[in-house]
């Protein structure tokens, strides 16, 4: 079992990051506050293979970066992305794959 309030902190831990640099979290639908998801997120789930428990369009948002949920065959974890870094070199961009 695991408990989704501390699992997305852990996570938010390993990448040097803590609750007060969230700017919100939610759906493509609607949005809650960090205390909001404090109080909601804190129960136990079953991560594990089976039926997917957290809802996957679930994001936790700060400046540049964010948390994703992803799964497969049910088992549950957060992703951490960031916003990629503009290259400094302005040129040809290859569309195509190689093999294409």
């Amino acid at each position: 079992m695991t408990n989704l309030l501390k699992e997305t902190i852990e996570i938010l831990s390993g990448y040097k990051k803590t609750p007060s640099d969230i700017l919100w979290i939610g759906t493509n639908k609607s949005y809650m506050t960090w205390d909001d998801f404090e109080k909601e997120a804190n129960f136990e789930y079953d991560d594990g293979f089976g039926g997917e428990k957290i809802n996957t369009s679930l994001l936790v948002v700060g400046k540049n970066f964010w948390l994703e949920r992803h799964e497969y065959d049910g088992s549950e974890w957060w992703e951490y992305k960031e916003q990629p870094k503009k290259p400094k070199i302005y040129g040809d961009v290859n569309l195509k794959n190689s093999w294409y």
